[in-house]
């Protein structure tokens, strides 16, 4: 199951489609999903969150708790909508495209993906290209 939860008054225009594409990309990664649930925030929330279970006193466009055992996805995925428009704008991508990785970052990061070092951030960037790139043509 996945669930979208809103903390701000932004919604996802369609959320079908995100959630049958997060659904083949757990399935292609050779994983099973038990729950999902995404909260679409602002920067205030998230960094609350931030201070808060990870002691870091800066804003980010995502924090994932991962609750998953072994292939069973499970988890929490905060998303600020403020931090996706800005780095849109830094990255020169619609806001679409760059909250659609930010979604499927949260679930690669379940599927074992870091992105900690430049060898890891490098496979994390492909397989997010890889699956917005299936995305895109659905």
């Amino acid at each position: 199951m996945i669930n979208f939860n809103y903390e701000t008054d932004f919604k996802l225009e369609s959320e079908a489609p995100i959630f049958n594409w997060i659904i083949d990309t757990i399935s292609a990664e050779e994983y099973k999903l038990e729950e999902i649930n995404y909260v679409f925030c602002d920067d205030e929330y998230l960094h609350k969150l931030n201070v808060e279970f990870l002691d870091h006193d800066t804003l980010t466009d995502i924090i994932s708790f991962d609750y998953s055992v072994g292939k069973i996805i499970q988890g929490d995925i905060f998303i600020s909508v403020e931090r996706v428009v800005d780095n849109a704008k830094d990255f020169g991508v619609s806001f679409n495209e760059e909250l659609m990785r930010v979604i499927i970052h949260g679930v690669l990061h379940y599927c074992g993906y870091k992105d900690k070092t430049e060898a890891e951030a490098k496979v994390m960037r492909e397989k997010e290209n890889l699956y917005l790139e299936r995305l895109a043509a659905k």
